[in-house]
């Protein structure tokens, strides 16, 4: 057991090194849960977060409720930088299965982008892949307009540094065309017979991305290029970016025609993305969370039945190792 802060130090050197030794296959799930619990416990929230953040390094994938538990931490110390860098790298991992981690995530994302942050294109192409797939998970107001916002948004990193930039390294589809693929959602928005809306503030994004790229504003959506890495200058050279280009008109004009439709149909929503998304996080993360709490509870018994196993299983190879020494032993002796 981890017993002091200082102890983690160490701790976390033996996970280094047991990630790159050839014993190691993977980390049980309790290793990883402890981990997190005892920086927590330890406040050492850093150390908790740089682990996941090298999760190659460290062998630290966490489950979704460990997660939540960090993600909550820095949630409730109004943390907001550290709580986005968990939801990435939960985006990054495909963890949005649960409904209590959904729910947080929508939280964060909303309220980090509330406060007005300055972006660069990787900060962009982040919250877009998040917002895209934490919102497909989510079939209501919040879920469409957090996917037409972060499909906006990766457009946006498509046209400013090619499709490469976009799904070079993230969860992403290959395929040039996320405009488009936000100019679906609103199609899809107003086809919905569901009661299902777009916020304003989502729609009134999408547009000013599509004015500014047709106009050909172009310092508005490159970021000062001594700032790009070089993996970022590698982007440039893509074959379909100018073809993405040239339907810039037609996407605004589509856009347009959306766009009346929808208020036409009274599918604009004039409440702000945060409020929605705090009114869904009241209505739905107390159950969530006690369905959570149960299935937690029934993995620590799954665990401890595993633990059982493998104490049993050493058991067993140590008696069958002391009886094939003991063979030996008594083998040289007759000689």
């Amino acid at each position: 057991m981890l017993s002091d802060n200082s102890y983690l130090i160490m701790k976390e050197e033996l996970l280094s090194k047991f990630r790159h030794s050839p014993n190691c296959w993977y980390l049980r799930d309790w290793t990883i849960h402890s981990w997190i619990r005892q920086c927590l416990k330890y406040d050492a929230r850093d150390k908790a977060l740089h682990t996941v953040k090298n999760q190659v390094q460290y062998g630290i994938f966490p489950d979704n409720f460990t997660f939540n538990l960090l993600m909550d931490t820095y949630i409730k110390e109004d943390d907001l930088t550290n709580a986005l860098a968990v939801v990435i790298e939960v985006m990054w991992q495909e963890a949005f299965d649960e409904q209590c981690i959904q729910l947080l995530s929508l939280y964060v994302l909303q309220k980090y982008l509330h406060s007005k942050p300055e972006l660069k294109l990787e900060d962009e192409r982040n919250l877009g892949a998040a917002l895209l797939l934490v919102g497909l998970k989510q079939n209501n107001t919040v879920g469409f307009s957090s996917q037409l916002l972060g499909l906006a948004l990766l457009g946006k990193v498509e046209l400013a540094k090619g499709i490469r930039a976009v799904y070079t390294r993230m969860p992403l589809i290959w395929t040039p065309g996320y405009l488009s693929r936000a100019l679906n959602v609103m199609e899809n928005t107003v086809e919905a017979t569901n009661g299902k809306m777009l916020c304003k503030e989502a729609v009134d994004a999408m547009a000013t991305i599509l004015e500014i790229a047709a106009c050909g504003t172009s310092e508005s959506m490159v970021t000062d290029e001594s700032q790009e890495t070089k993996q970022d200058a590698a982007f440039d050279d893509n074959d379909d970016d100018d073809n993405e280009k040239s339907k810039l008109a037609d996407y605004l004009n589509k856009f347009k025609k959306l766009y009346s439709e929808l208020e036409s149909f009274g599918k604009i929503e004039a409440e702000s993305l945060l409020t929605l998304t705090d009114k869904l996080v009241q209505e739905n993360l107390p159950s969530s969370e006690a369905g959570e709490i149960l299935n937690y509870e029934k993995r620590l018994e799954k665990w401890e039945e595993e633990r059982a196993v493998l104490i049993q299983r050493e058991k067993e190879l140590r008696e069958k190792a002391r009886q094939e020494r003991e063979a030996r032993q008594a083998a040289k002796a007759t000689i």
